[in-house]
């Protein structure tokens, strides 16, 4: 009787151990399942992109797409370079995206120590005032702006595309964050040695905060290489246009007809940047992202 009772508790056992394991393996098949349609989803307009950048303008017309080019243009890419003038667009594009940037930096870095460990009066009612100002949709401001450049006879310039988007409040309060995580100890034992504020700043709270400022530059990087309806606005001359504004019309001719193939090419080769970008660097986005939103 007793070895009829195990025997029939380790079939129960063992029934209970497979439903839990079927169980699992199931939730993780969908779950695989799921991811996988979500990936479809989104890299299926990338490598659209890609194939229609090599097709001829024929066969990316025709009623029934193909999902392979039949004959593979690969001169569309230096007919994209060369059409839409690429090589001025990139360096116009770099100078607004370096000099914005590293002043950026400057101006985030001094804004963040100071609400982070100076002391002043009304420093956190200022502070909640600036963080008020990220509810505020940023195209409310274009009008204004717009204004102002104009009395200040900035359009088409480089000023124009650079001074109006150095304050962040958003990369601000990502490296008050940052700084806040750094023990306050530090500051005080550096005061009493006598270390004035801007050496204790980039001598230990910077380094410290590095993958934050890392994560600061490349998304301010970014924003200036995406950046797309200011520029138009402002500065749509051939000295200063930006690369998205570039492509825009770059490949219309005179009758309105677009060579669609040599603009996808335009765009891959636009694009290739920015996925390197973040294929090599996404770890340092992460990692500032996420020290930043936990005090210590």
């Amino acid at each position: 009787m007793a070895n009829q009772m195990s025997v029939l508790s380790a079939k129960r056992i063992r029934a209970q151990f497979v439903r839990q394991s079927l169980g699992k393996a199931l939730f993780y098949a969908a779950i695989y399942a799921f991811l996988l349609v979500m990936a479809v989803i989104v890299l299926f307009p990338f490598y659209w992109m890609l194939i229609s950048s090599v097709k001829t303008l024929d066969e990316y017309r025709l009623s029934v797409p193909t999902f392979w080019p039949r004959v593979l243009m690969l001169n569309n890419y230096i007919s994209a370079f060369t059409t839409a003038k690429l090589g001025r667009l990139f360096i116009n594009t770099m100078i607004v995206g370096v000099v914005s940037t590293l002043l950026s930096l400057v101006i985030t870095i001094l804004t963040a120590f100071a609400f982070a460990r100076l002391e002043f009066k009304g420093k956190e009612l200022l502070f909640a005032a600036l963080l008020a100002t990220m509810m505020i949709p940023g195209e409310l401001f274009t009008i204004t702006n717009y204004g102002t450049i104009t009395t200040f006879g900035w359009k088409n310039t480089y000023t124009v595309l650079i001074v109006p988007f150095l304050v962040s409040v958003f990369y601000i309060y990502l490296l008050r964050q940052s700084f806040l995580q750094i023990p306050n100890e530090l500051y005080l034992a550096a005061k009493v040695d006598g270390t004035k504020d801007i050496k204790y700043l980039w001598k230990v709270m910077v380094p410290l905060s590095l993958p934050t400022l890392i994560s600061i530059t490349i998304l301010k990087m970014m924003g200036a290489w995406n950046s797309y309806i200011w520029p138009r606005l402002v500065a749509n001359d051939d000295a200063h246009r930006l690369i998205t504004n570039g492509l825009r019309s770059a490949f219309t001719d005179t009758t309105g007809d677009v060579n669609y193939p040599v603009q996808m090419a335009a765009v891959a080769l636009v694009s290739a940047p920015l996925f390197l970008v973040f294929v090599f660097l996404r770890k340092y986005i992460m990692s500032g992202v996420s020290r930043s939103g936990i005090k210590g």
